[in-house]
């Protein structure tokens, strides 16, 4: 029962990562319907500008934990206009071009950032330190979850809360959500939808940022790759529950996530990475539209 227990709760650490990720790209493909593929870069750009803090304030001599929230606010602020820039300058001059050129925009947008990190940084794999202090409460229960594992579904449940939060309860939230269901009549009724677009990837970059400041310090090693794959297995989630859907994301996300633990602890761990691909294929093939997506009907 424990190693099932261990699996399980090891899934739902793995859906929380997926979940931080496929957010940004359902929530771009809800208003603009592209696939924002540079957007595991910006997960792994986070986790780099965090290593970077880390290393300057550890030299300082601050304290661990003060480290951590230092470094993930900067990463945060950091991607965030990573996102905003990519947007302005890889996407926007495309709004109105055949979705093929956004798309191409989008992986060469991609392999910049890869190749940018790789230049600036090394293409080796860096230690990440895990500054995430051990909770005594947890000692009885540390061989099925760490306290790494506490603080990352504690932060996914905050990240979520405050997503919803800001497109039920606010002002912007509002025109995003306008703008998803039809952009010309939002910008009739006086939304800026470039000003709503910019905003949802620069959320979308935030939201990953944590993401890979958070997966970082669980792994505890980072390289200018990182994002790819991440990357990938997050676009899976997001249409396995429904691409363009919040709620869909998130369940998409814990459904792999869950579904790769299993498999690696009752099958092997070579084949983890095949179930997240499989899945899309299936998905594509049986539904589409993802598990809380819906079919939408074209009128003639």
């Amino acid at each position: 029962m424990d190693y099932f227990l261990e699996l399980f709760l090891g899934g739902l650490t793995r859906g929380s990562i997926y979940a931080l990720i496929a957010l940004g790209y359902t929530m771009v493909y809800g208003i603009i319907e592209l696939i924002n593929f540079a957007h595991g870069e910006i997960y792994m750009i986070g986790a780099f500008t965090a290593l970077i803090v880390i290393s300057v304030l550890t030299l300082m001599g601050m304290n661990t934990v003060a480290i951590l929230v230092i470094a993930g606010v900067i990463a945060v602020i950091y991607s965030s206009a990573y996102g905003y820039t990519v947007e302005k300058i890889a996407y926007k001059p495309l709004r109105n071009a055949p979705r093929l050129s956004a798309l191409i925009s989008a992986i060469g947008m991609s392999l910049f950032l890869q190749n940018y990190v790789l230049l600036a940084q090394t293409s080796d794999f860096l230690p990440f330190p895990n500054l995430v202090p051990d909770f005594e409460f947890m000692e009885p229960y540390a061989h099925i979850i760490g306290s790494t594992e506490i603080v990352i579904l504690t932060t996914t449940a905050v990240v979520m809360a405050l997503l919803t939060f800001l497109i039920k309860c606010t002002t912007i939230g509002k025109a995003m959500r306008a703008a998803s269901q039809d952009k010309t009549m939002a910008m009739l009724v006086g939304i800026n939808v470039n000003r709503v677009i910019s905003v949802t990837f620069v959320v979308g970059s935030a939201t990953a940022a944590i993401g890979g400041v958070l997966i970082a310090s669980h792994v505890g090693m980072i390289n200018f790759y990182i994002g790819f794959i991440a990357g990938i297995k997050a676009f899976v989630a997001a249409v396995l529950g429904g691409i363009g859907s919040i709620p869909g994301a998130v369940l998409g996300s814990f459904v792999l996530g869950w579904t790769e633990s299993f498999a690696t602890g009752y099958v092997s761990s070579d084949y983890e990475d095949v179930f997240a691909f499989l899945f899309l294929v299936l998905i594509l093939i049986f539904r589409p539209a993802g598990i809380l997506g819906r079919t939408e009907k074209n009128k003639v």
